[in-house]
């Protein structure tokens, strides 16, 4: 039966969210092989705030409806469909989903792990993935050496500290803020905190004896990059995952000849689309992570949809230590 719901669309590229408003829309009808999901949760990144201005890489026609992965149950099923039946709790990456309704293919969707809310459940398949696919496939990370997170606060920061710790590295946890290292080292242990706001390369090598941090996972990237190539060890990688400061930096490449270190681009659904077997490989892998409780990931906060803006602003203003969720279900 048709009907309505509401969703959060974008009908202009502007800054401050000027074209961002939620309105009232047609309910969209699964086709063949698809289902549509209620959304009880849906994560903030800040790909959504930065689609919003036009300046993110993927610019979806306009209008359109932000967000990139949820939790939520299913409310119908397409012609085709047998894995999934009204009811079931899922979680998927997906575009589309600040909505009260998603219609998402069959395949990509999850059944909820039981050890995960909602709102952690949407807050964990991009941030892991990344994590995933820029530790184990890029990295190669081994147990015992040294991985240096920037960022450490945020969804793929915290992710890489997580997922690094569970894969017996030894993690340096690295942010602007005291306050948010205090909530790392008290809820995730790192091997150490650094606070990068009077610089780190003296810090991480003296925490590694000399010889600096193995991996550096940067979604950061300036200044911070910058000072990153300082304190790599010789033979070590670089993990370029984003540009929060706002700054793409450039790579000093006879610095890079003397060091011996490597610099890896990380996206990671692009590494999915490029191969396709391993990419299903990185999705089972972290929701077996997942389900055996070896990694938690972190809500910092949820709002309903009317609040969105509440909940871009904890990114925009740097508040965040984990996940901010949208509930489009209050």
């Amino acid at each position: 039966m048709a009907g309505t719901m509401r969703a959060l669309v974008v009908d202009r590229l502007a800054p401050d969210y000027q074209g961002v408003a939620v309105r009232e829309i047609a309910r969209p009808e699964p086709g063949p092989s698809e289902v549509r999901v209620r959304v009880r949760a849906a994560a903030v990144n800040f790909p959504d705030l930065m689609q919003t201005r036009g300046e993110h890489q993927h610019k979806p026609d306009l209008p359109f409806i932000g967000g990139l992965e949820m939790a939520g149950e299913v409310d119908a099923v397409g012609p085709g469909v047998t894995a999934f039946r009204p009811g079931d709790a899922v979680c998927s990456g997906g575009r589309g989903v600040f909505a009260e309704y998603v219609v998402l293919p069959a395949a990509i969707l999850q059944p909820k792990p039981a050890r995960l809310s909602y709102g952690e459940a949407a807050g964990y398949p991009v941030a892991y993935l990344t994590a995933y696919v820029a530790l184990v496939r890029a990295a190669d990370a081994r147990p015992g050496e040294w991985v240096l997170v920037h960022g450490a606060a945020g969804g793929v920061g915290l992710a890489a500290v997580d997922l690094a710790r569970a894969m017996g590295c030894k993690v340096i946890a690295a942010s602007a803020s005291d306050e948010k290292l205090a909530v790392i080292g008290r809820e995730y242990a790192p091997d150490a905190l650094v606070n990068v706001t009077e610089g780190f390369r003296e810090r991480v090598k003296a925490l590694t004896g000399g010889r600096g941090a193995d991996v550096i996972y940067d979604p950061v990237g300036g200044d911070i990059f910058d000072e990153s190539v300082r304190c790599i060890a010789f033979g070590g990688r670089i993990l370029s995952i984003g540009f929060t400061s706002g700054r793409l930096p450039t790579l000093p490449v006879n610095i890079a000849l003397i060091k011996g270190f490597s610099v890896h681009g990380v996206r990671a659904g692009e590494y999915g689309r490029q191969f396709p077997e391993k990419g299903r490989e990185n999705t089972a892998a972290i929701w077996r992570l997942a389900e055996e409780g070896r990694v938690k990931p972190r809500v910092h906060a949820e709002y309903p949809l009317d609040r969105w803006r509440e909940a871009y602003e904890t990114l925009a203003q740097r508040k965040v230590v984990g996940k901010t969720i949208i509930r489009p279900d209050l």
